[in-house]
């Protein structure tokens, strides 16, 4: 399996003036917790790092001080995330013989290697698949409210979905790479934009099936979300110690 790994995000609502991937989790670096856990999956082949030449020399620096056993190449990106994982997808097609692709999120770097593993054998059976989980929450459809209040979000209930069918999209996401290729080069041409890229399978009439994700695998945006990841970081490390192998 070849891995496509978007790297190019701001660290805006993070409260930093880097790219969020360079931040400190523990003693790494994000993006270092995400190469850890692919290089270790069983699957993973091969790795592109999809982002800003800007952030190479550190994306470099990061690769070099893991000893990553998995071939890792950089690639420049595009303004988007659909941008750039289509600059990948056409290094892919350059690189012939590649007939598969899983895509992970930088920003997901608590995602287990098993996961990535679990992704790729989907494939077996399924021309895409995603890691998802079932909602919890109550969802709520809204429109924009005609009331105004400081005191309100600005939004009235327009319906509540049945929750048992929803399900929260997570990465990796994994594909037969031929129509993946095609669907990106179909939405470039039509003007689609989506956040992620089973939906543009879901545009061209492509079946997605579901793999079971990780409660813990999440996308890192916030500070808020950092603390929770140290947090999980921390028992890992305390689960393994009591395993008697470390992190």
């Amino acid at each position: 399996m070849h891995l496509l790994i978007p790297a190019a995000g701001s660290g805006r609502r993070m409260g930093a003036d880097c790219n969020k991937l360079l931040l400190p989790l523990f003693d790494r670096a994000i993006l270092a917790w995400t190469l850890r856990a692919a290089n270790a999956a069983k699957t993973i082949e091969w790795i592109g790092v999809l982002g800003q030449p800007k952030d190479f020399a550190q994306f470099e620096q990061i690769c070099q001080s893991e000893q990553l056993d998995t071939p890792v190449e950089l690639i420049e990106g595009g303004k988007t995330r659909q941008e750039s994982v289509f600059r990948g997808l056409e290094r892919l097609l350059e690189l012939g013989g590649v007939d598969r692709v899983s895509i992970h999120d930088g920003a997901r770097c608590l995602a287990t290697p098993g996961l990535f593993d679990r992704c790729s054998a989907a494939l077996e059976v399924a021309a895409g698949a995603i890691a998802a989980t079932p909602v919890k929450d109550t969802i709520k459809q809204v429109v924009p409210s005609q009331t105004s209040s400081q005191l309100l979000a600005g939004y009235t209930i327009a319906s509540t979905p049945d929750r048992s069918q929803l399900w929260a999209a997570q990465t990796p996401q994994a594909f037969a790479l031929a129509p993946l290729a095609k669907a990106h080069a179909q939405a470039r041409a039509l003007g689609w934009a989506v956040t992620d890229d089973a939906s543009l399978f879901e545009k061209v009439g492509l079946a997605v099936q579901l793999v079971m994700g990780e409660e813990t695998n999440l996308k890192l945006t916030t500070p808020w979300d950092l603390a929770i990841a140290e947090q999980i970081l921390q028992q890992r490390w305390q689960d393994s110690t009591d395993a008697g192998s470390p992190l």
